[in-house]
């Protein structure tokens, strides 16, 4: 087991690359609401949903996977949400 002090500083090299990553997505996720406006698309596509969530959380060990999935379905939401607004404007 590892220190304390040892596991935040390995939190702490994580959490820029998680930053990173979510802008990096974010940006994306802007181009696909821009695109769904253009083409006149819904912002929620079940199917597409569903299958991101069971392809991203089928090897996720069972203990994490309740968490892993609130998180993932938090990460659509904001995603949804973002597009939402986009398109709002």
């Amino acid at each position: 087991m590892k220190t304390l002090t040892e596991s935040r500083e390995i939190i702490n090299q994580i959490d820029p690359e998680i930053r990173k990553l979510f802008l990096e997505r974010m940006k994306t996720v802007k181009d696909v609401a821009l695109y769904k406006l253009e083409n006149n698309l819904p912002v929620f596509d079940e199917t597409r949903e569903k299958e991101l969530i069971e392809k991203l959380s089928k090897d996720v060990e069972e203990e994490l996977k309740p968490y892993y999935l609130e998180f993932l379905n938090a990460m659509l939401k904001i995603s949804k949400d973002y597009q939402k607004e986009i398109i709002r404007k």
